[in-house]
C-alpha cells in the first residue's frame, strides 16, 4: 500500500510527528501530500528554537494557530540581553542580524492569527513592550502568556493585561528584569483571578540609562569625598 493511499486523517497523524523541514520536503513529493502539508489542523502548534527560523517557508501561519512558542538558549542570548550603550561594535553588529525577526514575526501573528489561545517566547531579547502588547489587543483569546529572559520588558506589560488581556488565566514574566515589585504587586491587586508567576524578576538589577549611572557615579563620589 503506498502512502499516498492512506485518507487524510491518518496523513495528518504521520504528519504531525515530523519537524517543520521534514513536513516541508515530504509535501513537494506530489500533490496528495502538499494538500496534507497545507491543512490547517496540522499547524495548530508551532515552536522555534532560534530566530532564523522564523524566516524560513516551511509553516502555515493563519487563524487556526492556538499555540505559539519561541525559544532560544543560545550563548548569543547573553549579547542580546547587555544594554545597548554597553555593547561593543562587534555585539551591536551581531544583533543587528536578527534583532527585529521575533519583532517582525509577531506583527504578521497579530494580523492573521487572531484566535491564539498561547504564547511563550523565551529567551527573546529584543522584543518589546509594544510588541507583547500588540498581540494582547489583536488576540483577544489569549489565555496563556510567558515571557522568560525578556529584558527590555516592563510593567507596562503587566499594564496592558489589565486593560486588554480579558481572557488571561496565566501570566509569567521569569528573569525579567526590568520589572518591578510595584508592577506585579498593582497586576496582582486588579488582577487577582490571573495566576502570575515572576521568578527572579523583580530582583534582578533593572537598566539603567547612561545620564542617570553617571549622576549615581557622582553622587557616590562627593560622598566619599565628604565622608
Amino acid at each position: 500500500m503506498h502512502l499516498t493511499n492512506l485518507n487524510q486523517e491518518c496523513l495528518l497523524h504521520l504528519f504531525s510527528f515530523l519537524d517543520k523541514d521534514s513536513r516541508q520536503n515530504l509535501s513537494l513529493t506530489c500533490k496528495r501530500l502538499r494538500v496534507v502539508f497545507l491543512d490547517p489542523q496540522l499547524w495548530s502548534l508551532l515552536n522555534f528554537f532560534s530566530p532564523s527560523e522564523l524566516t524560513r517557508n516551511n509553516f502555515i501561519l493563519g487563524p487556526f494557530l492556538r499555540y505559539l512558542n519561541i525559544y532560544w538558549h543560545s550563548s548569543r542570548v547573553k549579547v542580546c540581553n547587555i544594554e545597548d550603550y554597553k555593547k561593543t561594535m562587534f555585539q551591536r553588529d551581531l544583533c543587528s542580524k536578527h534583532a527585529s525577526l521575533v519583532s517582525h514575526f509577531l506583527e504578521r501573528v497579530c494580523h492573521m492569527c487572531p484566535n491564539l489561545l498561547s504564547l511563550t517566547l523565551s529567551g527573546c531579547g529584543h522584543i518589546t513592550d509594544g510588541d507583547v502588547i500588540n498581540v494582547l489587543c489583536s488576540c483577544r483569546r489569549l489565555q496563556r502568556l510567558c515571557l522568560e529572559n525578556c529584558c527590555r520588558v516592563t510593567d507596562a506589560v503587566l499594564q496592558a493585561v489589565v486593560t486588554h488581556g480579558g481572557r488571561l488565566q496565566e501570566v509569567r514574566l521569569d528573569f525579567c528584569r526590568n520589572v518591578t515589585h510595584t508592577g506585579l504587586q498593582t497586576f496582582r491587586e486588579k488582577r487577582p483571578a490571573v495566576r502570575l508567576v515572576a521568578e527572579r524578576s523583580a530582583g534582578m538589577i533593572p537598566d539603567t540609562p547612561p545620564g542617570e549611572k553617571l549622576h549615581s557615579r557622582r553622587a557616590l563620589q562627593k560622598v566619599l569625598i565628604f565622608s
